[in-house]
């Protein structure tokens, strides 16, 4: 593994663009890196002989052997405008170390597991639906992904779609794995904020039952202004935020806000 001011040297595997505006891309992982399903870490490119890193959730399980990563296209941005024409064979920067709070040490047990996320904010979760151990703490996981247009939806369901039928995980999931994507600007099976469904009997309907303290676990991924309005919600109903410090109902991932 060849080292670049302290960072490892990732060799990027392959390229997948799913929208003009959202692609994916997977690295060979050391060897000796070792993180929780959810975690982040810090990837980059070196740009003008210096690194430039930003926080990317790591969508692959802690058990794979590669890293996978879910991306927004940002033209004028200073590394997703570069991230965006990754090829086979490219070389990717990493910070051997993976930090965050989307992970199962942040949540006291539960029965249902909710995963709330806009966009590319799916990624830890696609980790997370991919990790055995979520099975084995939860009798229930819903994975919710609110995007623009249907075809935005693409990845999540490429994801589910892999666990459902993979040999071994489907073993841990027996059922208990539930998709809700929903669309905001095109019609679609669900559509709306799903913010919005908690205002009203709509996430009751969808989902059998309304938010329970007592029994539901909630990990939230996304903007700042979705982050702040499932928090409030969270808290309106009665769970308490969590920490890896301090465990408790809900948790936020605030690193890929900028």
């Amino acid at each position: 593994m060849n080292k670049t001011s302290g960072l490892d040297q990732l060799e990027v595997l392959s390229v997948k663009h799913w929208t003009e505006k959202t692609f994916s891309f997977s690295c060979n992982r050391p060897q000796s890196f070792r993180f929780r399903s959810g975690e982040f870490v810090m990837i980059g490119l070196m740009i003008n002989n210096k690194p430039l890193l930003r926080a990317y959730s790591i969508a692959s399980p802690n058990w794979y052997e590669q890293f996978e990563f879910y991306s927004i296209k940002v033209d004028d941005g200073p590394l997703t405008s570069r991230l965006q024409n990754l090829q086979k064979g490219d070389t990717v920067l990493l910070r051997n170390k993976s930090v965050g709070t989307l992970v199962h040490d942040a949540l006291l047990p539960g029965k249902r597991l909710i995963l709330f996320s806009t966009g590319t904010g799916i990624a830890p979760f696609v980790s997370i639906i991919r990790d055995p151990e979520t099975y084995e703490k939860f009798d229930e996981v819903l994975l919710f992904q609110t995007c623009r247009f249907n075809n935005e939806l693409d990845y999540g369901k490429s994801i589910v779609k892999f666990v459902e039928e993979d040999d071994i995980l489907s073993e841990f999931v027996t059922n208990k794995l539930q998709f809700i994507p929903t669309t905001t600007r095109e019609k679609s099976d669900f559509t709306g904020r799903v913010t919005d469904w908690l205002k009203t009997e709509r996430f009751l309907q969808v989902t059998g039952r309304d938010l329970d303290p007592g029994e539901d676990r909630v990990m939230i991924c996304g903007s700042m202004a979705m982050l702040n309005d499932f928090k409030n919600i969270c808290l309106e109903k009665g769970l308490k935020e969590g920490s890896n410090s301090a465990p408790a109902d809900f948790v936020i991932e605030k690193a890929f806000v900028e």
